[in-house]
């Protein structure tokens, strides 16, 4: 429900097993990112360029939550906005600390099969069932394990681990909503392998950008996974 009343404050930490808070985190940290990378192609001070582009990855984000807080069906959620700022601060710090990024978000999805129970929610289509089946979604942060060893040339600078989280039997919102309609929803955690494609930048700005965009990307690659059904191997995880 889109119509309009007056501002108010929903809190929706409890719902989708906190698969949107990851996207929000996710978002926002590329969102700075991105930003960060546009300010210093123009020649800007980097300094400059860090702080500007860690606060757009949150301000840009900031105007869905107010127009959320005016909706009769949402809600301006103080949970979103702590994973925007989450996200920008994480691309922040990690700057500040090292002064490059070592950890990557990254997303995935495969089709859950679960968007027909409700397709209008879901998604009716794959590339709405991209956006709003958090079932078929992963979030994953991709570690660069080179970067953090003392002798770094002697492990490949383009092989990272990455840890994910999803979530699966959702239907709707909340789990008691769920459990009442006969499904059972859990966590889900991946421990994988991944290519960190920024390895291979080089001068064509074309080139790089579209490097950035495929960075964002977990790739396919073999993973264990852990739920509440215990230990299982996917030899392809997307």
């Amino acid at each position: 429900d889109l119509s309009t009343s007056s501002f108010r404050f929903f809190n929706d930490n409890a719902e989708w097993k906190q698969m949107d808070k990851a996207g929000h985190f996710y978002t926002a940290f590329h969102l700075s990112q991105g930003t960060f990378q546009s300010i210093k192609w123009t020649g800007s001070d980097e300094q400059k360029a860090l702080f500007w582009g860690s606060m757009a990855g949150c301000l840009a984000l900031a105007p869905i939550e107010v127009f959320d807080g005016y909706s009769e069906g949402f809600g301006f959620s103080w949970g979103d906005m702590a994973a925007n700022l989450g996200g920008s601060a994480f691309f922040y710090g990690q700057h500040m600390l090292w002064d490059e990024v070592r950890i990557h978000p990254k997303f995935s999805f495969s089709r859950s099969g679960l968007a027909a129970n409700r397709p209008g929610l879901l998604g009716a289509n794959l590339q709405e069932q991209i956006i709003k089946d958090y079932n078929g979604q992963t979030y994953w942060l991709a570690i660069d394990l080179s970067k953090f060893m003392k002798n770094p040339d002697r492990f490949p600078g383009w092989l990272n681990i990455a840890a994910g989280y999803g979530a699966n039997n959702m239907v709707f919102a909340r789990d008691e909503q769920n459990l009442e309609a006969g499904f059972d929803p859990y966590r889900r955690y991946y421990l994988s392998l991944d290519l960190d494609l920024t390895h291979f930048r080089g001068d064509s700005k074309w080139l790089n950008t579209l490097i950035f965009l495929g960075n964002m990307i977990k790739i396919p690659a073999p993973a264990v996974e852990m739920s509440r059904n215990g230990v299982t191997f996917n030899w392809l995880k997307f």
